[in-house]
């Protein structure tokens, strides 16, 4: 059996096209999970023009996954950083601060839309930094890191479900660090700005956390846990969360870049971070506020 969930920003989802939807997919019963923003109904197979409709619903901004029914509650999340869990790209804030901005924005674009090597990109742009004072990461934390909508629900609501929540991020510990405490990860991961004398030298620690870091990060830690990969949740939104998306049982693209989105199966454009409670049939009375 499947499952096909219809979720879209607060008040969008109107409950006539769910149950014409429903009703051409020859569907179960609908359940809503929450009115006018998230419903699922039961399927016996995948319809063959389930891409046609999604691309029909976008207009809409109607986000639709149709997924396995069995093992969907998943048992870990694991999560991207920038563009993700914040609203921001912390090394084109950094760089900003540093009079570079454009220059790194530039390459950051290229980089997250797999234009460009993912390592070679990131020491272009952290040498690009080189010299600014460290106390510059507690003034961007302060000032311009903001978190993504419901990443603080989706934490807490996995958690309380004796979920393992792990943030990684090919950014910086000096974020991850701050971020995952905020929002109730168990762990992160991510790259070290070298500092000497309270400046950035313009390089990292190696070796440096990239596609294939996360890719181990989610193996090692399910490892650990006792875990498979398809008992996982990943969310990204680069071409550096292609190996991860692809090898958890659910890989969200989650406002990704069209080149990256186009590899995933689960793609959530419209809906926030609570999407991804939605997508494993969590009703919103059942969130904990993070």
């Amino acid at each position: 059996m499947y499952i096909a969930s219809l979720i879209a920003p607060a008040g969008v989802l109107d409950p006539a096209l769910v149950d014409a939807l429903r009703n051409a997919w020859g569907g179960g019963d609908v359940q809503w999970l929450s009115p006018d923003e998230a419903a699922e109904f039961p399927l016996a197979q995948v319809p063959g023009n389930r891409w046609d409709i999604w691309a029909e619903l976008q207009d809409q901004r109607v986000d639709l996954v149709v997924q396995p029914a069995e093992g969907r509650r998943k048992r870990m999340l694991l999560a991207d950083m920038d563009s993700t869990m914040i609203r921001q790209e912390c090394i084109d804030e950094l760089a900003d601060v540093a009079g570079v901005g454009d220059q790194v924005k530039e390459i950051t674009a290229r980089a997250m839309n797999g234009e460009l090597d993912f390592e070679g990109a990131l020491l272009e742009r952290v040498a690009l930094l080189k010299g600014l004072d460290a106390g510059v990461i507690e003034q961007v934390l302060a000032e311009r890191i903001t978190y993504m909508p419901g990443g603080a629900e989706l934490v807490a609501t996995m958690t309380a479900q004796g979920a393992h929540c792990v943030l990684v991020s090919g950014g910086f510990t000096a974020f991850t660090a701050r971020v995952a405490a905020d929002l109730g990860f168990h762990e992160n991961r991510a790259n070290t700005l070298l500092i000497e004398e309270g400046a950035l030298t313009g390089d990292v620690a190696r070796p440096i956390l990239g596609r294939e870091a996360k890719v181990q990060a989610l193996q090692e830690t399910t490892e650990r846990l006792g875990l498979s990969p398809a008992e996982v949740i990943a969310v990204g939104d680069g071409a550096n969360d292609l190996g991860m998306l692809g090898l958890a049982g659910a890989g969200v693209a989650l406002h990704a870049k069209p080149s990256v989105a186009a590899q995933c199966d689960i793609r959530v454009n419209h809906g926030d971070l609570t999407a991804l409670l939605f997508l494993q049939g969590y009703d919103r009375g059942s969130f904990v506020t993070g």
